[in-house]
């Protein structure tokens, strides 16, 4: 990320910890936000779309409803990530925001770089190259792809509001489109 994203960033935990929750910690919402990835993504590659009611917004799972049917067998077991497997995690996008009520939210958008062993062609629709990682020699050689996720997290902070985060947006790009 730029340093000034990385500074805005900041910025906005800061306004977070100030204005919202004073026990508010980057690095728990990040070790949080890891594992609900990892949790989401594995339901998401079992079809189990039914156990993500309280995770996501009904309207992404609307979505997902609709583009999990359609996924191959390959696109739909490259979805998964162990938690052991994401190789690093960033902010994408941090928003403190009103809606028309008064009702306060916070957003934050997570990037998850994850190595997933699903057998994926060399090249997905669009003409996108898969980046590959081959481990081992010729005799145990193992191919690992490097995929990204974007997951949004939101939270409300009215008084009297439950602490959960939810999701509201899932992309898995050159997977889930």
């Amino acid at each position: 990320t730029s340093p000034f994203a990385w500074l805005r960033t900041r910025f906005y935990y800061l306004l977070i910890r100030l204005y919202f929750d004073q026990e508010f910690s980057v690095e728990e919402f990040t070790r949080g936000a890891k594992q609900a990835f990892s949790v989401v993504s594995k339901l998401l590659s079992q079809r189990k779309l039914e156990l993500l009611d309280e995770l996501v917004t009904p309207e992404v799972l609307q979505v997902l409803k609709e583009k999990i049917s359609l996924l191959p067998d390959s696109h739909r077991d490259a979805l998964a990530a162990d938690i052991d497997s994401i190789m690093y995690t960033t902010e994408g996008d941090v928003r403190i925001y009103y809606d028309d009520d008064g009702i306060k939210f916070v957003s934050i958008l997570m990037c998850f770089w994850y190595l997933n062993g699903a057998n994926l062609p060399d090249e997905v629709p669009g003409g996108a190259k898969v980046f590959q990682i081959v481990f081992g020699d010729e005799s145990t050689k193992e191919k690992k792809h490097l995929l990204t996720a974007n997951y949004e997290f939101q939270r409300e902070f009215t008084e009297g509001a439950k602490p959960d985060w939810t999701i509201t947006r899932i992309e898995h790009p050159r997977l889930l489109e």
